[in-house]
């Protein structure tokens, strides 16, 4: 079992375990991640990087985590398999010769 299907089967024993699966549709696992990633975003308001907290921050990434994983779990995706299948299609937007050194958008390229 790799370490990302191990992490998933943890979160779906600690949400079945207190019976939250009723509360965790598709929309609001979601909409969970969108405000646990506003939280994230939230720790560099008004600061430098380098001024936020560490430990906050991986609380926060980790809330953002989860949800995500949980929000795949409840499509059956192989996290794996669906983030290499994103990472072959933006190397066909973003060829390196294009790409490299700049942050323009694929159709600016």
């Amino acid at each position: 079992m790799n370490d990302i299907k191990k992490i998933i089967e943890e979160l779906v024993k600690f949400r079945d375990d207190r019976e939250w699966s009723q509360f965790h549709n598709p929309k609001d696992l979601a909409l969970a991640i969108n405000i646990e990633s506003s939280e994230l975003l939230e720790l560099f308001l008004w600061k430098k990087a380098e001024e936020a907290n560490k430990e906050k921050i991986k609380e926060e990434l980790a809330d953002v985590f989860s949800f995500a994983f949980l929000l795949a779990e409840k499509y059956n995706f192989d996290v794996m398999e669906i983030v290499l299948d994103k990472m072959q299609k933006n190397a066909k937007k973003y060829p390196i010769e294009k790409a490299k050194g700049t942050a323009k958008k694929y159709n600016e390229l």
